[in-house]
């Protein structure tokens, strides 16, 4: 069905009017009569091949399909010549490459001399961002176009060509037909195999709710790969959400992502990150939890395990928030680069031999549990080093009370500076 009410004209193509409307960027590409290289972006169903397919029959341009999985260099010579005859003969080739993040950097390499002497337009799609995937040269010479998933109202629009091609409406209540719209996922192609499949199964006058078309289609697996833009757009997801206080987010995305095949050990270190860099002081108690869910995963493994990573969520994303911690860290660590290898001052090293005695070494030093308040007040960073302050405790959480300490030391080893 998806190939049958494939569009024909560019004008009929549903979900990228920013791209093919009035004043579009391919819209007014076609005016000018002028097609340049391109690559397509966007997640399946999308519609890339069809509107390459619809470009080139608007300036006549031979169309020329060849994907990265299936072609290597030599399929590409052949192409390349194919092309080089057309062209010789009046006739210029819409080279549409599929999948073209899977050619090699090499691969890659051999499009550049044949763009740029004008032998192909090469327009390629890539479900991964191009920024990663494709040479710099590569890019250089093609605009990155942006095909955006199917929203809600395109997908209707689809549906609606689907039952007038078929001259039948699909037999869905409306929450059947809602829950439809959610699991074709932006996918426009999804959407008619899915509306085929439950034609299929449709018997004369009835009509399915929601959990009959769970039953019928099954489920469709969720776009998402592991090692690419899914796999990190949601890992951010779920820490931005935990990071702003928000645990119905933090939860909605901890399950999208075990939904879809995520290492639930991989969710369990991330957690324990963010429980150091997002709430640090403020909850002391939080990084043990994320430990403990880590570990309560290791212990009991799916899916007995995936409910300790939920309940950390939860915990993480309601406790209180710093980042004192972590911009402590970094501080230091710059700190520490910059000032070389600067000596401890002699007072608080060690003297096990009668030489780092007459040297000076522990003398001075004074023991801050003999000291009133347990606290000497002495100094701590190198002699030439002027004293810093790395950690600022937030007014949030159990940082009020360290705060409060540390103003109150703070004062003291004013106070003894002074007498001293």
């Amino acid at each position: 069905m998806a190939d049958r009410l494939r569009p024909r004209a560019l004008a009929a193509v549903v979900g990228q009017e920013h791209l093919t409307g009035e004043g579009g960027v391919l819209s007014r590409m076609l005016a000018n009569a002028s097609l340049g290289s391109m690559v397509f972006w966007g997640p399946p169903g999308t519609g890339k091949t069809t509107v390459a397919r619809l470009l080139a029959n608007e300036v006549d341009y031979a169309f020329e399909q060849i994907s990265a999985i299936f072609s290597g260099v030599a399929e590409l010579k052949k192409v390349f010549e194919a092309a080089r005859l057309r062209r010789s003969n009046g006739r210029r080739t819409l080279l549409f490459v599929d999948e073209i993040h899977r050619f090699n950097r090499a691969q890659q390499d051999s499009f550049l001399p044949v763009m740029e002497d004008g032998t192909v337009v090469l327009v390629g799609a890539t479900t991964e961002n191009p920024s990663f995937e494709l040479n710099a040269a590569l890019l250089s010479r093609a605009r990155v176009l942006t095909f955006r998933p199917h929203g809600p109202d395109s997908l209707v629009k689809l549906l609606a060509r689907a039952e007038a091609a078929e001259g039948r409406p699909l037999p869905l209540d409306e929450e059947a037909r809602a829950v439809l719209l959610r699991m074709a996922d932006g996918d426009g192609r999804a959407i008619l195999t899915l509306a085929e499949e439950i034609w299929r199964a449709g018997r004369t006058g009835e009509v399915f709710d929601a959990d009959n078309l769970q039953d019928i289609v099954q489920r469709r697996a969720p776009v998402y790969d592991k090692g690419q833009d899914g796999h990190y757009n949601l890992i951010s997801a779920l820490h931005k959400s935990v990071r702003g206080s928000d645990p119905d987010a933090a939860l909605y995305w901890l399950c999208r992502m075990l939904d879809a095949g995520e290492d639930p050990l991989y969710l369990g270190r991330r957690l324990v990150r963010m429980a150091a860099e997002d709430i640090g002081l403020a909850d002391p108690r939080a990084l043990g939890v994320a430990l403990a869910a880590k570990d309560a995963y290791d212990y009991l493994g799916s899916p007995e395990g995936e409910l300790a990573l939920a309940q950390t969520t939860i915990y993480l994303a309601s406790a209180p928030k710093s980042n004192a911690v972590y911009v402590a860290y970094k501080a230091a660590m710059k700190a520490a680069r910059e000032h070389g290898s600067l000596l401890p001052p002699k007072h608080i090293l060690n003297a096990p031999t009668k030489l780092m005695k007459d040297e000076g070494y522990g003398a001075g030093y004074a023991y801050d549990h003999d000291a009133p308040e347990a606290f000497s007040g002495q100094s701590y960073f190198p002699d030439d080093m002027e004293r810093p302050v790395f950690y600022r405790p937030t007014e949030r959480g159990a940082e009020i009370s360290i705060g409060e300490r540390l103003r109150h030391w703070a004062e003291l080893r004013g106070k003894r500076r002074t007498q001293d």
